[in-house]
C-alpha cells in the first residue's frame, strides 16, 4: 500500500505545472501594472542622481530604457521576455539581472534555510512539549513566548538583537555576511559566516516559530486524543514515542501546509531582515531596486519569487504521500 501511495502520478504533475504557468503569468501581469501605479521610474533616479533633470535629458533616457513606449507594448515585451527565460538588463546596475539575481541568490538561500530549519525543530519541540503538558507549566510558559514572539515585528527584534549581542556584548558582527580581514577559506571562512549569520537568521525565524508551535500544538492535542493513542497508551509504550513517532505524525501534516505557503513570506521578511542586517541577498537588492525605480529588476526577482512559491507548494503536495502514505494525489 505504501509503495502505491507513494508512486506520483505523472498526469497529477503535469496538471500542477500547468497551472503553475498559468499562475506565475497572472502574477507577472498583476505586479507590471501595480508597479506602473508608483509614481517616477528608472529615468528620473537617474537623472536626480546626475543632477540633471531637463526634459530633453529625462526623454532620452526614457527613449533608451523603452520607457517611452506604449504600457500595453511594453507588458508584451516583459512577458515575452519571461517566456524566453530572459530576464532582462538592469538599467541602474548597468548589468544582467539574470548575473545580479544569481549573484545574490547564495546568501538569501542560506538565510531562509537556516530560518526554516530553526522554525520548524524548535516550533516542533515547543509544540510537541506543550501538548504534552498541556496546561500545566511549561504549556504556558510556551504559550507565552510564542504569544510575544508573534505580535513583535521582527525588524525591532533584529535592531534589539544587534544593539544586545554587537554592541553591547561583541559577540556577533553588526551586520554583512563576511568580514573583509577574515580568511574566506576553509574552516574559518565558515566560522566567519555563521557569525554573521546567527542574529538575521534568528531574526528571521521568530515569528514564524510562533506560528509553528501554535499550529503543531493544537493539533497534537487533537491527535493525543484519537483512538490509536489510546491503545498505545494501553500497550505501555511511552508517552516519548508516543508524542514524537504516533501522534507527531499526523500532527505535523497541516505544518508542512503551512511551511509551503510561508515560502513566500520568508523571502518577503527577509527584505527586512537583510536590510537590518546589511545581508547581501535578494531581499536587499529588491529594497534597493524598489527605491532606485529599476522596475526591470524587480518585476525579475517577483517573478522568480512567485515561481518558488510555486515548486515549493508543490514539493509540499509530494511530500504529504511520503509523510502521510493515505493520502492521494490527483
Amino acid at each position: 500500500m505504501a509503495a502505491t501511495a507513494r508512486r506520483i502520478p505523472m498526469r497529477f504533475i503535469g496538471k500542477r505545472l500547468l497551472h503553475a504557468v498559468v499562475t506565475i503569468f497572472g502574477i507577472a501581469i498583476i505586479n507590471f501594472f501595480l508597479l506602473q501605479l508608483a509614481p517616477g521610474d528608472a529615468a528620473d533616479a537617474l537623472a536626480g542622481e546626475s543632477g540633471t533633470a531637463d526634459p530633453e535629458y529625462l526623454a532620452n533616457l526614457r527613449r533608451e530604457f523603452g520607457l517611452d513606449r506604449p504600457l500595453l507594448e511594453q507588458l508584451a515585451s516583459f512577458l515575452m521576455r519571461i517566456a524566453r527565460l530572459d530576464l532582462g538588463y538592469s538599467f541602474r546596475y548597468n548589468e544582467d539581472i539574470a548575473h545580479l539575481i544569481f549573484h545574490r541568490l547564495p546568501a538569501t538561500l542560506l538565510l531562509m534555510v537556516t530560518s526554516v530549519v530553526l522554525a520548524l525543530g524548535i516550533g516542533i519541540l515547543f509544540g510537541v512539549t506543550a501538548a504534552r503538558y498541556f496546561n500545566r507549566l511549561p504549556d504556558r510558559l510556551i504559550s507565552l513566548v510564542a504569544l510575544l514572539l508573534y505580535a513583535t515585528p521582527p525588524f525591532w527584534i533584529g535592531l534589539m538583537m544587534i544593539l544586545v549581542f554587537s554592541v553591547q556584548l561583541g559577540w556577533t558582527p553588526t551586520g554583512g555576511m563576511r568580514d573583509i580581514a577574515a580568511s574566506s577559506k576553509g574552516f574559518a571562512g565558515v566560522l566567519d559566516v555563521a557569525r554573521h549569520l546567527a542574529l538575521p537568521a534568528l531574526t528571521q525565524a521568530f515569528f514564524y516559530l510562533a506560528i509553528y508551535t501554535r499550529l503543531l500544538r493544537a493539533g497534537m492535542l487533537e491527535v493525543l486524543n484519537l483512538e490509536y493513542i489510546r491503545v498505545a497508551r494501553a500497550k505501555g509504550i511511552s508517552e516519548r514515542r508516543i508524542s514524537y513517532v504516533h501522534a507527531l505524525r499526523n500532527a505535523v501534516l497541516p505544518l508542512v501546509t503551512v511551511v509551503g505557503t510561508n515560502v513566500g513570506g520568508f523571502l518577503g521578511g527577509a527584505v527586512l531582515t537583510e536590510t537590518v542586517f546589511s545581508w547581501p541577498g535578494i531581499g536587499r537588492l529588491m529594497f534597493d531596486a524598489m527605491f532606485q525605480r529599476d522596475l526591470n529588476l524587480l518585476l525579475s526577482i517577483l517573478v522568480l519569487s512567485s515561481i518558488f512559491v510555486v515548486l515549493a507548494n508543490l514539493v509540499v503536495d509530494l511530500l504529504y504521500a511520503v509523510i502521510n502514505p493515505t493520502v492521494e494525489l490527483r
